[in-house]
């Protein structure tokens, strides 16, 4: 596993930190605060419906908007696996009969990979700009990053860790995907978390996590939940733990942020291999291991 790890805003030197790797959905947390800074900035308001549907961005972004997912068609699985080409977006939307919500807005949860494809797009909408440039401007400059990159083609992933991303099209995340190193997605998880880019009520917004029941059989959670863009919850061991995990054919990531007395410390792990439960313990052992 490759691991990257900050104790109380200080990187310690890790191996294989600045390789880059698929952030997965970890992707989802920095479109999120995106769309914070946009809400800051009094572009766009949490809890007015927004133009891309009978829903509010904070229903989008805390994944209660009522919409479906596309990783619930086994066509969507048995394309990825035979490298086939990417659907276009309208022709996914028609597959899963994406205007059709599942439960009205609000009033349940449901995980939705297209719920942020919107989120995407209403960034977009509303910077005027194409989404790398807006997640620059609002996110990876304020905070420093600057090896973090949208990829669009397979030639894109030519250079990131494992070898076997080079024959994945990255078009098949339709929010888009993010490539980056470890050490800059701890760097991003741990500033957005010590407010370097929101205030306090949005960032309090943020980590106002819906509670989504009980121990998961082979992870470490016990009581998960999911914030605005960020899975928050107790874990067995009885720590707090704040990030998201992602993954992906082959990989898997967790970034994650725990507090510990006066110590706050915070990690990024990548696996080979598609085990959430594993690459979310390791980063727990990261995280407990210097408290």
């Amino acid at each position: 596993m490759l691991k990257s790890l900050i104790l109380n805003g200080t990187p310690w030197p890790t191996e294989h930190a600045q390789v880059a790797v698929p952030w997965w959905s970890f992707t989802k947390t920095v479109l999120s605060a995106a769309a914070l800074c946009l809400v800051r900035d009094g572009v766009v308001r949490l809890d007015e419906p927004v133009a891309e549907g009978p829903f509010t961005l904070r229903q989008l972004l805390k994944h209660q908007a009522g919409l479906a997912d596309y990783s619930e068609l086994k066509a969507y699985h048995s394309a990825v696996a035979e490298n086939q080409a990417p659907w276009p977006a309208h022709e996914m939307l028609q597959r899963l009969d994406a205007n059709r919500l599942r439960y009205e807005p609000g009033t349940a949860w449901r995980y939705s990979n297209v719920g942020y494809m919107w989120v995407a797009r209403l960034i977009e909408r509303l910077s005027g700009q194409p989404l790398e440039e807006a997640l620059i401007q609002q996110v990876f400059s304020p905070l420093g990053l600057a090896r973090v990159r949208l990829v669009r083609t397979q030639e894109d992933l030519s250079d990131v860790h494992p070898p076997t991303m080079a024959t994945y099209h990255p078009r098949w995340v339709y929010h888009g995907l993010l490539v980056g190193p470890l050490d800059e997605a701890a760097r991003l998880l741990d500033g957005l978390l010590a407010g370097r880019l929101l205030p306090p009520s949005l960032l309090e917004a943020m980590q106002d996590a819906i509670v989504l029941g009980g121990p998961i059989p082979g992870r470490p959670w016990a009581t998960p939940g999911y914030g605005l863009g960020l899975m928050i919850g107790e874990t067995n061991s009885g720590h707090r733990l704040v990030g998201h995990t992602g993954g992906g054919p082959g990989s898997g990531i967790a970034v994650y942020q725990c507090v510990h007395g006066d110590q706050v410390a915070t990690c990024a792990v990548f696996s080979e291999g598609h085990d959430e439960g594993a690459v979310e313990s390791a980063a727990l052992m990261q995280l407990t291991s210097h408290s």
